[in-house]
């Protein structure tokens, strides 16, 4: 599966996608922004590229690669998770590498994520969890066209006895 738009393609993981998967599966700082606290081997990584069949509706989720149109680099990732096929709605997260942060890849991969949701797989509802702390990521969200739609007190743990709110960002058709 590949999908063009602007400066970035998305496409279905590949093998060779393992080692960058391999380090931000592994990368304590990315856990705090998702739900992820233990490391994943590459076994158990190179068999989830294998066996997904790519389907949100027979896997429940769905990864993608960001790639650069110019540079054939991946540059990030995106999911589709927790998907509900009963309320056709789908939780969105999104990874775009430090080293390509602030080009616009964020917003557009957004964009291209949410016009297959609701074309391709027929999805009433994307929403996101997002830090109060993540501005980069709230801006991208909102500049997307996502709405923020609620607050979640205390929803993120960022340390022993230390919590964040986060933001609850949704978009219907």
């Amino acid at each position: 599966m590949m999908f063009v738009a602007g400066d970035i393609r998305l496409r279905a993981l590949e093998p060779e996608d393992l080692e960058w998967l391999y380090r931000i599966e592994n990368d304590e700082h990315v856990w705090k922004w998702g739900n992820a606290n233990v490391p994943y081997s590459r076994y158990a990584l190179k068999k989830y590229i294998a066996e997904s069949c790519h389907d949100i509706y027979a896997d429940g989720q769905m990864r993608l690669a960001v790639v650069s149109r110019d540079e054939g680099t991946v540059v990030g990732c995106v999911d589709l998770m927790n998907f509900s096929p009963r309320h056709l709605r789908a939780e969105v997260g999104i990874l775009i590498f430090p080293d390509y942060q602030g080009r616009g890849y964020g917003v557009e991969v957004l964009r291209m994520l949410m016009a297959y949701a609701r074309e391709h797989l027929c999805l009433h509802l994307l929403y996101a969890v997002v830090s109060e702390r993540n501005a980069r990521a709230r801006r991208a969200f909102e500049k997307a066209g996502f709405v923020l739609s609620g607050i979640l007190a205390d929803w993120l743990r960022e340390g022993k006895d230390k919590y964040v709110s986060a933001c609850l960002y949704c978009c219907r058709w």
